[in-house]
């Protein structure tokens, strides 16, 4: 009886080993060698059996009633939506930490455009990153018309170009995302920035979106530090009230393509509706894409009477009411 016993024991012990090893193989790694995995997407309010089976549709986990035990036995992790990038020698276990964490996959490219960025350094960007045609992204700038029907603000602005709506910021873009949809995200994004305030402070100055922005553009390549934005702003506003050129360096670097550290006489008399040392007033449009600090500058000029300003070595400006002023203060900045 005893020997009968023992058997049996042995028997169930076996059997149980057995079916801990199936179990273990069946919510083990798919491929436990494998190199392979699968790009898979949780939709919104998925719950575990829903994921179970995508998960086997996808040859990622053996047996989708074992993968729903194994979360059971877990505590019931919640999942996340999302895109998940899974390998095929994950085992269901790490697989369900995966989802419970969020760690989605992104496939897309992040491309940082940086304040003051004309359209054709952001093209020349976008095209070494391998996300567009630079030639294609600089035809769609000078096309406005072809947004109107997508970007609402565009209309009856009249604009000649995008240049300094394709607002500064970081983006996401996979590769094959057309120019024409990067576009229309960084003119998204400066609506969403340009919102309902600074389009009634615009039109209390009595001012077009053009104008501001053009303002912004000059002050966004002019001004180094946040604290003088709004003295820069200011400079240029009082030079235009009396009929004074702004005399701006950084509109002429934008006719030569150049940021020169110093110009030259025949720099700054090209000709160019551009060229702020040649005529007076603001150019057709902006010279650059100016962040929000130097929209809201150009919309709220420090409240002075400031026409001058020279640039010290620390890239801070001093600031002159007169000429006579200015060239002093001119002279003690180079000295420096």
């Amino acid at each position: 009886m005893k020997k009968i016993f023992v058997v049996l024991a042995l028997t169930i012990a076996a059997s149980v080993v057995s079916a801990a090893l199936a179990f273990n193989a069946l919510t083990g790694p798919y491929d436990k060698g494998s190199t392979e995995y699968e790009i898979v997407d949780i939709p919104k309010g998925s719950y575990i059996g829903k994921a179970a089976g995508i998960l086997h549709e996808n040859r990622l986990i053996r047996n989708e009633l074992l993968f729903r035990v194994v979360a059971k036995l877990e505590g019931d992790p919640g999942i996340k939506a999302g895109r998940y990038k899974i390998f095929r020698s994950y085992s269901n276990s790490e697989i369900l930490r995966l989802l419970e964490e969020g760690k989605v996959y992104n496939d897309s490219i992040a491309v940082t455009i940086p304040e003051g960025f004309e359209g054709y350094k952001i093209a020349e960007r976008l095209e070494k990153l391998g996300l567009a045609s630079k030639a294609r992204f600089m035809e769609l700038i000078e096309n406005p018309k072809e947004f109107e029907s997508r970007i609402p603000f565009i209309r009856g602005e009249n604009l000649s170009s995008l240049e300094g709506y394709l607002f500064p910021d970081t983006y996401f873009f996979k590769k094959g995302t057309s120019e024409e949809d990067m576009i229309v995200e960084m003119l998204k994004r400066f609506e969403d920035v340009y919102g309902q305030s600074y389009q009634k402070r615009q039109l209390d100055m009595g001012k077009s979106l053009n104008e501001i922005i053009t303002m912004a553009s000059i002050i966004e390549r002019e001004a180094k530090k946040d604290s003088e934005r709004d003295l820069v702003s200011a400079v240029f506003y009082n030079r235009l009230k009396i009929g004074q050129r702004l005399q701006s360096c950084a509109t002429v670097q934008y006719i030569l393509m150049e940021r020169k550290q110093n110009l030259t006489d025949a720099d700054i008399q090209i000709e160019s509706p551009y060229n702020t040392y040649k005529y007076e007033g603001l150019p057709p449009g902006p010279i650059a894409s100016p962040g929000k600090k130097s929209i809201e500058a150009a919309l709220y000029p420090a409240n002075v009477d400031y026409l001058y300003f020279v640039a010290k070595k620390d890239g801070s400006h001093t600031f002159s009411r007169t000429y006579e002023e200015h060239l002093k203060a001119k002279a003690k900045n180079f000295a420096e």
